[in-house]
């Protein structure tokens, strides 16, 4: 089973002012820092789309300890234009209505490098797509599930691990890249043009996925074997599908080719589309080597 997630993260409606001002509540993780001034798309349940902004109070009426803070959600409000909530409502925004960032995607100076929303996870949809499309030579049966709700704690994977019943899992999300100012080498996670990312631990103190020792040697071997760049990936925080995964049922080898990308949970995550080219490789080389005679040592645990 490989499995990459179809959600992103996004704001949902929870109240409507007198003004028609629109009150919300984070799905998925956001930084408060980069909402404010973002252009919105309020997404209505009869399918529209409305334009909107990201507004809190202006600076020049803040008090100056106010000017100094992050501003918390509950200051924070989406102006669609509504001059009051009865106009607000006959748009057919209701509590509930849910709110995604507006941006395209676009290619940067560097061409191989594309910056827009939602890369998290819409690159490991595609890796997953190209991999499954061009998957040869491998012998059991192979599952490609976009899964959901995996920002707001590993739903979709949960309940599809259980109906798979996978003998071995990978997961294709991103992954942190904090090669920019400010961090150190050490600190960088991965970095973008380096390579496809194989996880090796994530979440805080291992909380997460601890990839099975037979997975991450099989996708460092393959890697080595048909020359694609790879690194080496532990993530202090956050985690992936194939944390879940691994939990289901009697517990399935997983593991997680991550994509690195900078600014992820914001609308302008940046990658490399080699590094994602480079993934779709490796998940393939991956796949030709998951023989069935290997996924039976692995569920035996038998190593050779």
């Amino acid at each position: 089973m490989i499995a990459a997630h179809m959600d992103e993260i996004a704001l949902m409606v929870s109240y409507i002012e007198k003004s028609g001002h629109l009150r919300f509540q984070p799905l998925g993780g956001w930084n408060n820092v980069v909402l404010p001034g973002q252009r919105v798309t309020v997404i209505t349940d009869d399918g529209r789309k409305l334009k909107g902004v990201v507004g809190i109070k202006p600076p020049h009426v803040m008090k100056p300890d106010e000017a100094k803070q992050v501003p918390e959600i509950k200051d924070m409000f989406v102006d669609v234009g509504a001059k009051n909530r009865e106009e607000a409502e006959k748009l057919g925004i209701t509590v509930g209505s849910l709110i995604v960032p507006d941006r395209t995607a676009e290619k940067l100076g560097n061409p191989d490098l594309v910056t827009g929303k939602a890369f998290d996870d819409r690159v490991g949809l595609a890796v997953m797509i190209h991999a499954f499309r061009e998957a040869e030579g491998f012998e059991p049966t192979l599952y490609a599930v976009a899964t959901v709700q995996e920002e707001v704690g590993l739903k979709g994977a949960r309940t599809a691990a259980y109906s798979v019943a996978p003998d071995v899992a990978l997961a294709l999300d991103v992954t942190v890249a904090a090669d920019v100012p400010g961090t150190s080498e050490a600190e960088r996670v991965t970095e973008v043009g380096k390579g496809p990312a194989i996880k090796v631990m994530d979440g805080r103190g291992g909380s997460g996925l601890i990839t099975h020792p037979e997975v991450k040697k099989l996708l460092v071997r393959a890697a080595e074997e048909e020359e694609i760049p790879y690194q080496l990936e532990i993530l202090p925080s956050g985690t992936t599908d194939a944390t879940i995964i691994a939990l289901n049922k009697e517990g399935v080898p997983a593991g997680t080719v991550s994509i690195p990308t900078r600014y992820i949970h914001s609308p302008v995550e940046v990658l490399s589309l080699e590094d994602s080219v480079n993934a779709v490789k490796l998940v393939n080389a991956f796949l030709v080597r998951a023989t069935t005679d290997w996924i039976g040592r692995v569920k035996g645990l038998k190593v050779k």
